[in-house]
């Protein structure tokens, strides 16, 4: 906090009784009054007839230096340390225009002598606060400033001094996150301040940070003691719903205060309002009002950082990230230590599979806001990203024609940098026939390569040995698997890969020794009105000279995001060219409509999916027949390293297997970080 923008060192004009002389009675009015320009000439004046008058010199001191020339009025104040060593008025003086000139580490040296000689000195204690205070040492602050007060009770400059020191303080702790103790400092504030805004503020920036929104609240009421004042609490209040994800209610209170400001005036609130009102127009995506209410702003306003933050947001929202990088680009180009453009392009930037530039982003927005809890959280997302893992699956299959199956599935990630990594997996399932007891062994090894060549596009390429042995059958297959994932246009999805995989779901079918070959098509729609469509195409050839035909689309819309809950309508054809129903599932042809719903959430703990349908199959000529789905995960971030969680699904739907029985699926996950950052990250770091 620097307190030489918030208050004036008057405390250090110390000056003699022959100062108050009635013909510099002006200049002393001026220096009063904080008209330091007009005290400048009047004793630059004085000075031209008494040159040697040691108070017009110590005047004319001050105010050249609180009239912004530091580095003069420092010199000024040397020169006459020089005529009148150890005098005690000049020393205080020349102390504060090192101040002045944030010059606080010789500051600090002069005042350790200082206070040393002059113990009870309530300006050289006081300075000395100010001093620590500059310097971020809140505690010796502290200390010097209760010193101060001891010798002035209740003295007014020296208890605005501890006000400040208590809030930079309390911005240093939230820095650490120790939110209690920093609000423990604003509470202490309260007590000497009573409903002091500038604390208020802070504490409801806590509490937005750490969501205690009913808090928030109780702050915003609090503080909405006039009409500005109520304007300020309701874009907070705005804020605060947005937070409890309550957009809907944000939005309603953003209109009032739209209403508000046109009776309360203010510039700086009006501002703040059609700012915030704009935002709650893309929080809840209303996307085409939002773009009209910022062409607007631009109109009004011109092209300010504010203005220009509304409309990257919105791209961002819009998935327009060229657009939104070239507008936080325009922000930095004005204000390069803005938060928005630094944190906002590197959102982008990640966003647009630019992740070499996010990661410098966020280090320089660290770099100028230390800790700062939003860049932090930015930073240890797209760490997940590329640590390294380790994942273990356990699953138990049954069905209603008697078989069962135990799987393990361990998966080991390698990230080399933002743009290679390497995976080996071993998956072992043994399955057998309950009735038959006809069982059977796979064990299936792969190493996989990801690269992602161009932010655009990624390329998975894997490749490894199927091992299986059955009741009468032993063989090694080859597994084999290439794909390109790519965004060809804004809010699309392609993938266009190769799988090579051998049919393993019961003892039967690995006794067959049954390898499919599938060329594979996944593409997906998503639009900025909610609705969505996916479709998959697979094309497969197997070792038994049969082929199948898979098509499955479903169109979706999204009810909600928090939590997210989307629903809609499923089609699935497949073709068989050879009938094989007493090895597996093989129509001529097979249709079905289902109707789903989907409901998932991710909160810092606890994680949750629920995934449920119904419809009706059509298999070849037979009547319909009813099916159902549903899928279910919970799971629980034991640590930042440590992840878990358990699942199950179960189906009618014949196509859901190679053999086409009622299925159920439970299984546990457990994911382990090996590390706790990206082993490359080093080269980011500077």
């Amino acid at each position: 906090m620097k307190f030489l923008e918030k208050i004036c060192f008057s405390i250090a004009l110390i000056i003699t009784a022959a100062c108050f002389s009635q013909n510099m009675q002006e200049g002393f009015q001026y220096l009063e009054t904080g008209k330091f320009d007009k005290a400048e000439v009047f004793f630059q004046k004085i000075l031209v007839d008494y040159p040697e008058n040691k108070t017009a010199n110590l005047c004319y001191g001050r105010a050249v230096g609180l009239n912004g020339n530091a580095q003069k009025a420092v010199g000024i104040f040397t020169e006459l340390l020089k005529e009148y060593p150890k005098d005690l008025e000049i020393e205080l003086n020349y102390a504060e225009s090192l101040l002045w000139g944030s010059q606080f580490e010789k500051a600090k040296g002069y005042y350790t002598t200082l206070v040393e000689e002059n113990p009870t000195n309530f300006a050289a204690l006081l300075g000395f606060a100010n001093t620590f205070s500059n310097l971020k040492e809140y505690e010796n602050a502290l200390i010097y400033v209760n010193k101060a007060l001891e010798v002035s009770v209740k003295n007014p400059n020296a208890m605005v001094s501890k006000k400040y020191i208590r809030l930079g303080y309390a911005n240093e702790f939230v820095q650490k996150q120790n939110y209690n103790k920093a609000l423990s400092l604003l509470n202490e504030n309260l007590i000497d301040f009573p409903n002091d805004k500038e604390t208020l503020l802070n504490k409801v920036n806590i509490y937005l940070m750490t969501k205690e929104t009913a808090n928030a609240t109780k702050i915003y009421e609090q503080i909405a003691t006039n009409a500005k004042d109520s304007l300020l609490a309701l874009n907070g209040l705005a804020l605060v719903a947005h937070i409890d994800e309550n957009d809907k209610n944000a939005l309603e209170i953003s209109k009032t205060a739209l209403l508000k400001s046109e009776i309360v005036k203010d510039t700086t609130l009006t501002k703040q309002t059609f700012e915030r009102y704009t935002q709650a127009l893309i929080w809840n995506r209303k996307f085409k009002e939002a773009e009209t209410n910022i062409h607007n702003l631009l109109t009004d306003y011109g092209t300010e950082n504010w203005i220009l933050a509304l409309r990257a947001t919105l791209g961002m929202y819009r998935s327009d990230f060229k657009e939104t990088i070239a507008d936080y680009k325009q922000i930095l180009k004005k204000d390069s230590l803005s938060f928005d453009g630094n944190l906002g392009s590197t959102n982008a930037y990640f966003a647009n599979g630019e992740i070499n530039k996010a990661y410098k982003g966020v280090f320089k927005t660290l770099g100028i806001f230390k800790n700062q809890k939003d860049a932090q959280g930015f930073l240890e997302k797209i760490n997940k990203n590329y640590t390294p893992f380790i994942e273990e699956k356990l699953s138990y299959t049954f069905d209603n024609g008697d078989n069962v199956a135990y799987s393990t599935f361990t998966k080991i990630t390698f990230p080399i940098n933002t743009s290679l990594s390497f995976s080996a997996n071993y998956e072992y399932r043994k399955t057998e026939n309950t009735v038959s007891k006809n069982e059977a062994k796979s064990n299936n090894f792969n190493l996989e390569l990801q690269y992602q060549f161009h932010p655009k596009i990624i390329f998975n390429a894997k490749a490894g040995i199927s091992r299986a042995n059955s009741y009468s059958n032993e063989y090694n297959q080859l597994l084999a698997e290439v794909f390109f994932k790519m965004k060809p246009l804004k809010l699309q999805d392609l993938e266009i890969g190769y799988k090579r995989e051998v049919q393993n779901f019961n003892a039967d079918l690995v006794d067959k020794e049954i390898a499919s070959n599938n060329l594979i098509l996944n593409y997906n729609l998503s639009t900025n009105f909610k609705f969505g469509w996916y479709t998959q195409y697979l094309y497969t050839t197997q070792t038994d000279d049969n082929e199948r035909n898979l098509l499955f689309t479903s169109l979706y819309y999204n009810f909600l995001s928090k939590p997210a809950f989307k629903g809609g309508l499923n089609f699935q054809h497949i073709t068989f060219k050879n009938q094989v129903p007493t090895v597996y599932f093989s129509p001529e042809k097979f249709n079905a409509v289902e109707v789903f719903i989907e409901i998932s959430k991710n909160d810092k703990k606890l994680f949750y999916s629920l995934n449920a349908a119904t419809g009706y199959q059509y298999i070849e000529d037979q009547p319909k027949q009813s099916t159902y789905r549903i899928q279910a995960k919970l799971g629980y971030n034991v640590s930042d390293r440590l992840i878990t969680n358990v699942y199950g699904t179960r189906s009618n739907i014949a196509s859901a297997t190679a053999a086409g029985f009622t299925f159920t699926e439970v299984g546990f996950v457990l994911k382990w970080y090996l590390t706790r950052q990206p082993n490359f990250l080093k080269k980011f770091i500077k």
